[in-house]
């Protein structure tokens, strides 16, 4: 034992060297290993998860882990509202993160990342940048190519989730630049589509409050995404919601009607709420529904297969705190039918652990949670022994 512990400070000596690279951050040893799989802050023994489920830690110290995309090779890139970009490798495919590579720093809330031919895509407030041939550079990445600029540079609900749908085409959407107020339909409160190159730039779907998770049915091959309600009006409602959009042009609500039927108190008037889509499902007031996966592995049992996992970050501004958590919702074709707690426990009473924000679906079936409080993302996984 004494020998074994030797052993662990030696190793945890020579890694506390390694901080002083900013670009890269080596985990490969057995002690890091070791300290990322402990629950030394208490967080994991209190996530709650239906039987045969097990949550670890895939990487820590991740700063502010927000929106998630998995690159060919099997890097795992993460945006921040802060202003870094990261990329995680698990080079031994055993769970746990080996490598985190800083790609891009001093960026305007790059929230939103997507990869496509090679290439990295952030998204910042005001415009859409492109990292080519990522995964061989990711400890020399290559300057960024601008490949659209024409976004506004609001910050409120100004960060992008963006992901490449089935028709090849990369949605950034544009939330509204206030709680409730007017707006240009065209160019805010929407989701826009255009051609990865960043040509034919089009609006694709509007009266969207803000929407920072969206997936596309892995059979219909329709849009799906969350979209968070209005504050000010009450601890319990409007509440947050999962729309459907499988086709262009559809209108939403915002900001004349809230989760389709409560009329805006101010902007509803001359308005009534069947002139729009209806959300697909309510999802709760102020649990803040973000990022959004169909599940498409096979890891988990089969009445999970093609469910949508919502990770709901929690709310701020009630008198007592709902989300902090992860849901699934189950389907039946083209309807979302219900809700269920998948993985609780983030908030222990009224004080969060941790408040999640994005999901993945990883190739083993596994599922990535990011979690920009506690600075991680978590790893689920099914196995009845």
């Amino acid at each position: 034992m004494k020998r074994q512990l030797f052993t662990l400070f030696i190793f945890l000596d020579i890694m506390a060297g390694c901080h002083n690279n900013p670009k890269t951050t080596d985990n490969s040893t057995n002690a890091t290993k070791a300290s990322l799989l402990n629950d030394d802050d208490g967080i994991l023994d209190k996530i709650k998860l239906p039987a045969g489920f097990h949550i670890s830690y895939f990487a820590r110290n991740v700063k502010g882990a927000r929106s998630m995309t998995l690159g060919t090779n099997g890097t795992v890139f993460v945006g921040t509202r802060d202003k870094s970009v990261y990329a995680l490798v698990d080079k031994n495919h055993d769970g746990v993160v080996d490598k985190l590579y800083t790609i891009a720093d001093n960026l305007h809330s790059p929230n939103g990342v997507a990869f496509k031919n090679g290439s990295l895509y952030v998204a910042e407030i005001s415009k859409v940048s492109r990292f080519d041939n990522i995964e061989s550079h990711l400890s020399d990445p290559p300057k960024p190519v601008l490949v659209s600029d024409k976004f506004s540079d609001k910050e409120w609900h100004g960060w992008k989730y963006i992901a490449f749908g089935p028709d090849g085409k990369l949605y950034v959407p544009v939330g509204a630049p206030c709680n409730v107020c007017a707006i240009d339909e065209n160019n805010f409160a929407c989701i826009k589509r255009m051609n990865a190159d960043g040509t034919d730039l089009e609006l694709f779907a509007k009266g969207i409050r803000n929407t920072v998770g969206f997936d596309w049915d892995p059979k219909t091959k329709d849009l799906w995404f969350t979209d968070n309600g209005r504050d000010e009006m009450g601890d319990d409602i409007p509440a947050d919601e999962l729309d459907y959009a499988p086709k262009k042009g559809m209108h939403f609500g915002f900001p004349y009607c809230h989760e389709g039927d409560i009329p805006d108190p101010e902007f509803g008037k001359g308005h009534i709420c069947n002139e729009f889509v209806p959300p697909a499902l309510k999802l709760g007031a102020h649990v803040a529904s973000l990022g959004m996966k169909f599940y498409t592995g096979t890891q988990f049992p089969k009445e999970y297969k093609g469910r949508i996992f919502i990770a709901e970050h929690g709310s701020w501004n009630r008198s007592s705190k709902v989300g902090y958590r992860v849901v699934s919702v189950k389907m039946e074709g083209n309807k979302a039918i219900s809700s269920e707690p998948f993985a609780e426990g983030f908030l222990q009473g009224q004080k969060p652990l941790g408040r999640p924000v994005d999901v993945l679906v990883m190739p083993d079936g596994s599922l990535l949670i990011s979690d920009d409080f506690a600075d991680c993302i978590y790893r689920v996984t099914y196995s009845m022994q």
